[in-house]
């Protein structure tokens, strides 16, 4: 069988920051892992264990201390695409839907066609048709969250980042989300790492969950999400869904 190589490595990757005093807060103490194309990857963990900065330094916003964060031979022709999207949508409240999508691309300096098909694109994808001429301040949280996961993706990344994308909404609102996310991942097959909190969430969505150590975030459980594919409700009433759920959670507990 040929082995196909992983799409992002992570390598013995520390992160310290200065604090008052000179002295240094590690907050990543030496973390490896592999993702593979096309997998979607949860990352739970004690609130302030260094998930966001995780993120992060994938993103190439922050320069790791030590180590290294490499991406798969054979897949680029050039650095990269990386689509991140926050807890909070960050939208420009002057710009509609249409051109909050599409800001990512007009900066490049793409024509005016393609951007325009591209944002119809993902209009479509995310459900939005209908609010193309929409400004944020009339949209619910959710719509938001749909924007900023379409702006993230109008690059076509290769790897999406998603840091808590549902945090700020109310818990029905969340579920239908993660069904919306599931079905736009079914679609496209990005490869996605996910950040949050949720421990349901990250099993429904997965296939694959790691949960890191409270500060300084080492890797406590690395587990295979085994639920079958397409997933839907009923999956949530599995009984592998609740084996699953509790592994996840003893982890977060330890």
């Amino acid at each position: 069988m040929t082995q196909v190589d992983p799409l992002l490595v992570v390598s013995s990757l520390n992160v310290k920051y200065k604090v008052p005093g000179g002295k240094f807060l590690q907050v990543i103490g030496g973390l490896d892992f592999e993702v593979q194309r096309s997998q979607f990857v949860s990352i739970l963990g004690p609130s302030g264990c260094g998930k966001t900065t995780l993120l992060r330094v994938i993103a190439g916003l922050i320069k790791p201390t030590s180590g290294k964060v490499s991406f798969g031979r054979g897949y680029f022709s050039g650095p990269p695409q990386i689509g991140l999207a926050f807890q909070q949508a960050n939208l420009m409240p002057w710009r509609n839907v249409q051109a909050n999508i599409a800001l990512p691309l007009e900066v490049t300096g793409h024509q005016r066609t393609e951007i325009d098909e591209h944002v119809g694109n993902l209009i479509h994808l995310v459900g939005l048709e209908g609010f193309e001429k929409t400004y944020p301040h009339d949209l619910s949280g959710g719509m938001q969250q749909r924007v900023s996961i379409a702006r993230a993706l109008i690059r076509e990344p290769d790897l999406l980042l998603l840091d808590e994308p549902f945090g700020s909404l109310d818990a029905l609102t969340r579920e239908r989300m993660g069904d919306e996310l599931l079905a736009l991942w079914q679609a496209s097959r990005k490869t996605v790492i996910m950040v949050t909190h949720s421990i349901s969430e990250a099993v429904y969505l997965s296939d694959r969950v790691i949960v890191l150590t409270p500060r300084p975030a080492r890797i406590n459980l690395d587990i295979k999400i085994t639920l079958p594919r397409p997933r839907n409700t009923d999956t949530r009433y599995l009984p592998g869904f609740g084996k699953l759920a509790h592994a996840v959670r003893q982890a977060i507990k330890e």
